[in-house]
């Protein structure tokens, strides 16, 4: 079968190819015909720009070629005989890439769209399932104040899902147009500034608590030192973004600060999870998606303000080149292949 993919070739390189496709199917694959699929801001372009060291390593997930994407909506055309979650038919969200068509594992997310749900927008939940991981993991005990850094697709996310939760939010990113888009999705405090600034409007917006909990949505080792000194004492740190560029520096006074406040810092990648349920884990990745579908029916997730663009498949370069260079504008997009 003739197909098109997007692949990344190389730093800030990046392409829509030809390709082939084997139809024959395992006894738990699927062939999906892809609808839309939705871009990563923080995966991709840190693969498309190099951030990410394993690129140049061959045989690395991510190396050059790659074949990016990771938030599909597809019609299902065909199963192999052991496949149970799915039938030919469904319209179904998965982890598969940015293809005309895939060829897809049921040991890897697989549910079905909710009866009248845009597809972009039920793409674009994709990212939601990236970001709702760091409120599943916190404790949230008492009434606390939750600052999240980083106002992106997933910081916004995961911002309005801690909203969700009954939570106060302040959000924190130099860009205007996020904070703006912060506001629209439901959250009311949005600051920027210096560090030193941000201490001091936390502390001025929380009273003197701080954050109970901080969310490091930007994936910058600096940005989580920021994050501790805004961090309450007794207080958690969550770092939901990716570290990936190297940074040099003293750590002393980040690790003092988390010795003497007594912070807990947690890793949430979200692929720590299991696919499923079972085993008595109370969260899998398709009860998250659950819940996401769930919450975005109830009103309770906001997920169109953050799609700028819906472009062909044939714009992926002038897509990864806005994504990185015009945050303020590209501010989520989504491929639309049919």
């Amino acid at each position: 079968m003739h197909i098109k993919e997007v692949v990344v070739t190389g730093q800030r390189k990046v392409e829509l190819l030809d390709g082939a496709l084997d139809e024959k199917l395992g006894s738990n694959e699927l062939l999906i015909e892809t609808e839309k699929t939705f871009i990563s801001a923080g995966t991709e372009l840190a693969n498309y720009m190099a951030r990410d060291a394993g690129v140049f390593v061959p045989g690395n997930w991510c190396a050059y070629p790659w074949r990016s994407g990771y938030g599909n909506v597809g019609t299902v055309r065909a199963t192999g005989s052991g496949v149970t979650r799915a039938k030919v038919g469904d319209r179904v969200l998965t982890y598969g890439n940015h293809a005309s068509f895939v060829k897809y594992t049921d040991d890897r997310l697989v549910i079905r769209i909710p009866d009248g749900m845009d597809p972009v927008v039920a793409a674009a939940s994709r990212m939601a399932g990236v970001a709702l991981t760091a409120m599943i993991l916190s404790e949230i005990k008492g009434n606390p104040w939750i600052v999240v850094f980083g106002l992106g697709a997933v910081g916004n996310f995961a911002s309005q899902s801690f909203v969700a939760r009954g939570c106060k939010v302040i959000g924190i990113d130099p860009i205007e147009a996020r904070r703006k888009v912060a506001n629209r999705c439901g959250i009311a405090a949005t600051i920027t500034g210096t560090p030193e600034e941000n201490h001091k409007k936390v502390k001025d917006l929380t009273g003197g608590a701080m954050g109970g909990i901080v969310i490091d949505a930007v994936g910058d080792s600096t940005v989580i030192q920021e994050a501790v000194n805004c961090c309450a004492n007794f207080g958690q740190i969550v770092i939901l973004g990716s570290p990936r560029v190297p940074v040099t520096g003293n750590m002393t006074p980040m690790l003092s600060a988390i010795h003497f406040k007594f912070i807990t810092v947690r890793g949430a990648l979200e692929w720590c999870l299991p696919m499923y349920p079972g085993n008595g884990i109370p969260m899998s990745q398709y009860q998250k998606q659950e819940m996401i579908f769930d919450w975005m029916a109830r009103g309770l997730l906001k997920l169109e303000p953050l799609i700028s663009h819906r472009l062909p498949p044939e714009k992926i370069s002038e897509a990864y080149e806005g994504l990185e260079t015009n945050k303020g504008v590209f501010t989520g997009i989504a491929l639309e292949w049919k």
